[in-house]
């Protein structure tokens, strides 16, 4: 096969230029080191540029076909492959333009003591960016590992930003420990996938004919590998503790874009490397991303910090993604390419939602800890009047999250529960039976998910300040209010406009399963009618009419026939007019019902009080129940053999000297033999 034209390189060649160019900001930051004002207002502005020019170079590559380079930069016989199609290219799309909000907004928020300087903050976070962007440009297992640990080892510099805080450090290993346990899998997956051919390239990958029980091996790798990346239960521990830790920005990256990576690894190993496709992989993704969206909500419906609610919410919308996946691959492996190509585009649909309401709450919580250095919801309250910008646009993002229409995040839940409900007879009785309970899993993650973000909303803007230094609140910068702005505008584009998106993402969808949505949703004009008219439609704008006209209609009623015989009370008191904010409903009362409802779910330690306690408090501790099942007995088994190796070092010359011996007997033994 030819190499393409040298006027199709074009886009590929520009998108290195990019890389390079982050690199290179990266570079200038590190000379500027403690120059916060020129890295802040200079740098990162640049960065976001950058970011920019990269979606917009993967739009116009999304339809233009295939581009290879080869970069002689590796080893020297292990050079880097690399190739720009259209899954690349969305995936890249989706990375420049979310990166390019966070970096404007990062641009307004970091400031000095963020532990790390400003300056290798820079390099740091440039070198995220381009090694992310790099494992989707990777065309061969080496050039992709490569920039997978690059990636991560970017990453863990950037949680532990804040370096001197104990949790900090331990958060950061505990994330570094995780990523090297799904890498060494996803290079145990390209080992299985090369067969034997000693070519990794993922050209030679794609041709090689696996039996099926080893590509079920290389599937299984991949799924343990990817699953670490992206948060999927049991391998979800270190999220709730990373993206807490890390500053708001960099957390709204890992959130909203490193996580996506992973959704590209595993959609690029299986439904491109792999030429087998058996539908009991997709059984087995549907019912671990059902069960990780289920736990990651309910974690999150209990949580009391802003960041870790989020960050449960991080791992419920992996799941749902990782469904989606799941259930793409049980219609490809019946041969159903209509519905795997609805299922699919509900995916991808989902990875650009989640990437931006996340992104914009994650940025949300930085603003609203600059301004009041709190990250407890149960001293939030009332900070909608004191930061109308965030508030405003953080209400943009949840009701995003919660999946309304008409915003994006309704789409991509809608398009996956048509996939559910109007898929046909499957051949597996067993399948056919359980799909309609996974439709009412997902509808009730939807719903719970709903629940979770009225907390998030409510206890934090709503209501009356719990904490008298709320007062002094203030509200989020420009360059910080451009960047929460940008992500707000994608999030209603992405609800306003998806016959134009989906016409974005056929070529990906082409690309992995041979069929797409655009013709059959574009001869509907602006209304989504995925299965046909006669099943099911969605008409934003028709939503979005009804929507202010209902408002619109509320409001001049009230001003019409009740104006000036209004009495204004706190809504929560019941008219009473002596309320405080301890009458409000707090984090811990809001999960409560959860907490009793799904209690299997948590292993929970409570103080109570007693009828004698001069002051009585009352606490509830939430905690994971997989550390106590699964974490903490490796932990103590790694220890005790630490101690068992500990044994040998003695310190004493003549204990070393006897080891040297004994196994140089056992080698002449061996080789006497």
């Amino acid at each position: 096969m030819g190499l393409p034209a040298p006027s199709q390189w074009l886009a590929l060649d520009w998108m290195l230029a990019v890389l390079l160019a982050w690199l290179a900001v990266g570079l200038l930051g590190v000379a500027a080191l403690h120059r916060l004002r020129f890295v802040a207002h200079v740098l990162f502005p640049l960065g976001g540029a950058l970011g920019l020019a990269l979606a917009g170079l993967a739009v116009a590559a999304l339809h233009a076909g295939p581009q290879v380079a080869l970069l002689p930069i590796g080893l020297p016989a292990l050079p880097f492959h690399l190739r720009l199609d259209a899954l690349a290219a969305y995936f890249l799309g989706v990375i420049g333009a979310v990166s390019a909000g966070i970096s404007v907004f990062a641009a307004g928020y970091f400031r000095k003591g963020e532990g790390t300087p400003p300056g290798l903050l820079c390099l740091e976070y440039h070198v995220f960016l381009a090694a992310m962007a790099g494992v989707v440009l990777a065309d061969d297992a080496y050039a992709f590992m490569v920039m997978w640990e690059t990636m991560a080892l970017a990453s863990y510099f950037l949680v532990t930003a804040n370096h001197r805080v104990a949790e900090v450090r331990s958060a950061g290993y505990l994330y570094l420990t995780m990523a090297h346990v799904g890498a060494i899998a996803v290079l145990l997956c390209f080992g299985v996938l090369q067969a034997g051919s000693g070519d990794y390239a993922f050209a030679s990958l794609r041709a090689q004919q696996h039996s099926p029980f080893w590509a079920s091996v290389g599937f299984a790798l991949a799924l343990l590998g990817f699953g670490a990346k992206a948060g999927i239960v049991p391998l979800h521990v270190w999220l709730p503790e990373a993206h807490p830790a890390a500053p708001s920005p960099v957390s709204a990256l890992m959130s909203g874009v490193m996580l996506n990576t992973a959704v590209y690894g595993l959609l690029r190993v299986t439904f491109d490397l792999l030429q087998l496709r058996l539908w009991w992989w997709g059984a087995l993704l549907l019912a671990g991303g059902l069960f990780t969206a289920l736990y990651g909500v309910v974690f999150a419906a209990v949580q009391t910090d802003m960041k870790r609610l989020l960050a449960y919410s991080s791992i419920e919308n992996m799941g749902l993604l990782f469904a989606g996946i799941g259930l793409a691959l049980v219609f490809a492996g019946h041969d159903m390419r209509p519905m795997a190509a609805l299922a699919l585009t509900a995916t991808l649909y989902q990875v650009a939602a989640h990437a931006l309401f996340k992104s914009l709450l994650f940025l949300g919580t930085g603003s609203v800890l600059h301004a009041t250095a709190e990250r407890s919801l149960g001293k939030l309250g009332g900070l909608i009047r004191s930061m109308p910008w965030v508030g405003w646009c953080v209400l943009l993002g949840v009701l995003t999250s919660a999946g309304l229409p008409p915003l994006g995040g309704f789409v991509s839940e809608w398009l996956l529960l048509q996939s559910f409900l109007f898929a046909p007879g499957l051949p597996v009785p067993l399948l056919g039976m359980l799909i309609p309970v996974a439709a009412a899993l997902v509808a009730l993650v939807a719903a719970l998910a709903g629940y979770t973000m009225v907390k998030f909303f409510g206890v934090i803007f709503l209501g009356r300040p719990r904490e008298d230094k709320l007062a002094q609140a203030h509200d989020a910068g420009r360059l910080e209010r451009a960047g929460m702005l940008w992500l707000v505008l994608g999030c209603v584009a992405l609800g306003l406009l998806p016959v134009g998106w989906i016409g974005l993402l056929d070529g990906a969808t082409r690309q992995l399963i041979g069929a797409g949505l655009a013709e059959r949703v574009a001869g509907n004009g602006w209304l989504l009618a995925p299965t046909g008219v006669a099943h099911a439609s969605y008409g934003p704008f028709v939503f979005l009419l009804g929507i202010v006209g209902s408002f619109a209609l509320a409001f001049a009623l009230v001003r019409r026939l009740y104006h000036g015989r209004l009495r204004r009370a706190i809504a929560w008191a019941c008219g009473w007019p002596w309320g405080s904010a301890r009458m409000q409903d707090t984090a811990e009362g809001f999960g409560q019902p959860i907490r009793q409802i799904f209690e299997p779910f948590f292993r929970m330690q409570r103080e109570l009080p007693t009828p004698f306690d001069e002051q009585p408090r009352y606490r509830v501790q939430v905690q994971d129940h997989f550390w106590g099942w699964l974490y903490l007995p490796l932990v103590r088994a790694a220890e005790r053999l630490a101690r068992l190796v500990g044994l040998l070092q003695q310190g004493r010359i003549a204990a070393y000297l006897l080891y040297s011996f004994v196994t140089l007997t056992a080698v002449l033994m061996a080789v006497m033999r």
